[in-house]
C-alpha cells in the first residue's frame, strides 16, 4: 500500500467508528458511545502519523502521547488539549468491571453528547491536518524551463 492508501485505511475505520458512536449514543449506550469516540480520536491521530511519517504508528492508546510524538500537540488549542485528557478516560476496552462502572456512572446524555460533538470537531481538525500533509508539494523544479 502507498501512503495515501494507508491513510485512507485509517480514515475508513474512523468513519465506521464515528457512525457506531452516534448509533450507540442514540440508543442510550453512553459508555460504549464514549469508548468509540476514544477510538475515533486515536485512529485520526494514527492517520495523521501515517500521513506525515514513514514508520508505523506506535501501538499505544494514549492520545496526548500520540499527538506529541507526531508533532500535533503543540498545535492544539487549550480546548483540544483538555478534550484529549477527558477522552483518555473512555478507553475501557480491557478494563476491569469496576473501572467500567465508574466511567459509566460519570456519563449521562448531556456529557456523552458533548463527547460525541467534541470528537467530531477533533476529527474534522485532524482530517484537515491530514489533508494538508497529503497535498502534493508544489515543486520549483520546473521554474527554469
Amino acid at each position: 500500500m502507498n501512503r495515501e492508501e494507508k491513510v485512507q485505511y485509517w480514515l475508513d475505520i474512523v468513519t465506521e467508528d464515528l457512525e457506531l458512536s452516534e448509533f450507540l449514543f442514540k440508543n442510550g449506550r453512553w459508555l460504549y458511545a464514549a469508548f468509540m469516540c476514544h477510538q475515533v480520536v486515536e485512529k485520526m491521530l494514527k492517520a495523521y502519523w501515517t500521513a506525515t511519517r514513514d514508520d508505523v504508528p506506535p501501538y499505544i492508546h494514549e492520545h496526548k502521547r500520540l499527538a506529541e510524538l507526531c508533532g500535533l500537540y503543540g498545535q492544539m488549542n487549550a480546548s483540544q488539549r483538555s478534550f484529549l485528557n477527558e477522552i483518555r478516560l473512555m478507553n475501557i476496552e480491557a478494563r476491569y468491571p469496576d473501572y467500567k462502572r465508574t466511567v459509566a456512572s460519570s456519563l449521562n446524555e448531556d456529557r456523552t453528547r458533548h463527547i460525541v460533538e467534541q470528537t467530531k470537531q477533533m476529527q474534522q481538525w485532524l482530517l484537515q491536518k491530514c489533508s494538508q500533509e497529503m497535498k502534493p508539494s508544489s515543486s520549483s523544479e520546473n521554474t527554469n524551463e
